[in-house]
C-alpha cells in the first residue's frame, strides 16, 4: 500500500508559480517591444517637428502648422490607445481624442483648453476657410505639440 505525501491542493500553487515564470518573458517581451516603439515614434515626431520649424522659418506657414497637427494628432492617438481609450468616430481628430483624454480624467482642463488652442491653430493651417493663421500661432502650435509629445504619454 503506497502512502499518499501529498495532495492536488499541494501542486496546484508550484504549478501556477511555474506557469508564471514562463509567462513572463513574453510579457517582458511585449513591454521591451512597447518601449522600443514609443522611443522610435518620439524621434519621429522630433524630426517631422524640426521640418516644421525649418517651413515657418523659411515662412511656409500652412505646411508648418498641417504638418505640426499631424504629429500632434498621431500623439494624442497614442495616448488614447496606452491608456485603452477608444474612440467611436472612424477618423478621429485633435478635438476627438483631446475630448477623450478629458473625459477619462489623462487631462485636466488646462491641458484640455490648450489643446483645444492647438487644434484650431491646425485647423486654420489645414482648411482655406476663414483667416490664414499667423507665424506666432504657427509657433505655438510646433512648440505646444513638442510640449505635448514629450510630457503626455
Amino acid at each position: 500500500m503506497k502512502e499518499k505525501v501529498f495532495g492536488r491542493d499541494a501542486a496546484v500553487p508550484h504549478f501556477q508559480q511555474q506557469l508564471a515564470i514562463v509567462d513572463s518573458p513574453a510579457t517582458r517581451f511585449e513591454s521591451f517591444l512597447f518601449d522600443i516603439r514609443q522611443l522610435v515614434q518620439a524621434d519621429l515626431f522630433d524630426s517631422e517637428l524640426d521640418v516644421a520649424k525649418e517651413l515657418s522659418r523659411k515662412k511656409f506657414t500652412r505646411a508648418a502648422g498641417a504638418l505640426a497637427g499631424v504629429v500632434l494628432e498621431r500623439h494624442l492617438g497614442q495616448v488614447c490607445e496606452n491608456h485603452t481609450i477608444k474612440i467611436a468616430k472612424k477618423n478621429p481628430t485633435i478635438f476627438d481624442y483631446d475630448d477623450a483624454l478629458k473625459n477619462n480624467g489623462v487631462i485636466d482642463i488646462p491641458q484640455w483648453r490648450s489643446i483645444q488652442y492647438l487644434s484650431d491653430i491646425r485647423n486654420l493651417c489645414d482648411h482655406s476657410k476663414g483667416a490664414d493663421s499667423t507665424v506666432e500661432q504657427v509657433n505655438d502650435l510646433i512648440s505646444g505639440g513638442a510640449k505635448v509629445t514629450k510630457t503626455m504619454f
